[in-house]
């Protein structure tokens, strides 16, 4: 078998969204997806992307991807890379494909200036945190994310 990093190109948008579909099923979340292929196109290859994404490729076949974006740290006083969304299907799980488009990002972070390559996991995947501890990455026990979304995102904009 052969497999393969690459930038996404707009024909992958059908691909990605039905991992992104997966993904949302397997984070018990699907109850949140809005996602649709025109949105994500336009995410990804609109007049203003407002991320990238890498497609793992087997044999031809999308099987992974990372979605990530630039964020910036006032502290470090550089931008750093956050990966948003990575995802192997079930049939390419246990190759290495997901530790190589972790160090593919990281890679990708250094040669852009990064000072931090960030990302989030559910308290509940212990095999996700133990995949990333096993490559280097401190799972942070301080922090917390804060989210308005919906209903409060507008109340809080309105006033």
């Amino acid at each position: 078998m052969s497999f393969l990093i690459r930038p996404a190109v707009p024909a992958d948008v059908p691909a990605i969204l039905a991992m992104i579909r997966e993904l949302a099923e397997f984070e018990r979340l699907t109850h949140l997806l809005e996602n649709t292929e025109a949105m994500l196109h336009d995410t990804l290859f609109g007049a203003h992307p407002a991320a990238e994404c890498v497609v793992g490729v087997e044999d031809g076949a999308p099987i992974a991807f990372a979605l990530f974006l630039h964020n910036y740290s006032t502290f470090v006083g550089r931008r750093g890379l956050y990966l948003e969304d990575l995802y192997v299907r079930p049939a390419g799980r246990g190759k290495g494909y997901g530790g190589a488009l972790i160090r593919h990002l990281a890679r990708l972070a250094e040669e852009r200036g990064c000072g931090r390559f960030e990302w989030a996991v559910l308290d509940w995947n212990e095999n996700a945190i133990g995949f990333y501890r096993g490559l280097g990455a401190d799972v942070m026990p301080d922090w917390r994310i804060c989210r308005v979304t919906g209903d409060a995102l507008k109340a809080l904009a309105a006033g």
